[in-house]
């Protein structure tokens, strides 16, 4: 039976930088960190599912970070660190998901209420401008559910692989 050593199973300090799947980290950082701020920029109106996105994009912005940091500084050499791996991104894949769904549902929603104020000739500028930041926030965060999607999946194939 073949087996890899620990240090050729997950890269650390800067091969990270050069590593797949790890070079997801910083679109990563950049798509979730775009739906927490695009999200926090409008009126946070339904609070219920909305409030569920504001809490994955942050809780997935501040566990990719860390993790990346830990990625970089070498503590992830342990055995058990491939499986963690991918069970957190599969995590964030699962979250980022049902995030991205109430946000486009809450979207359709205000696109409606936008189209019946246009008939109506009575659009405040206030309601086109939380719509348009919601349609950014959604293609965002499913950018953002991609990425983590294949940085899932990638993890998975390495840990089969260690």
């Amino acid at each position: 039976m073949a087996s890899t050593t620990l240090g050729d199973a997950l890269p650390s300090g800067g091969r990270i930088f050069t590593s797949f799947p790890d070079i997801f980290f910083i679109p990563e950082f950049v798509f979730g960190g775009l739906v927490w701020i695009l999200v926090a920029s409008a009126k946070v109106i339904p609070a219920n599912p909305l409030g569920w996105v504001m809490f994955v994009s942050i809780f997935c912005f501040v566990m990719t970070t860390l993790w990346f940091f830990i990625f970089l500084c070498g503590g992830n050499q342990s055995s058990i660190w491939p499986a963690l791996d991918a069970g957190y991104h599969f995590v964030a894949v699962v979250f980022f998901l049902s995030a991205s769904v109430d946000l486009a549902y809450v979207t359709y929603g205000i696109g409606q209420e936008v189209k019946l104020a246009q008939v109506l000739a009575l659009l405040p500028a206030e309601l086109l401008k939380i719509y348009r930041l919601y349609i950014s926030a959604v293609v965002m965060s499913y950018v953002a559910t991609l990425l983590y999607f294949l940085h899932a999946i990638f993890s998975a194939i390495r840990w089969k692989r260690s």
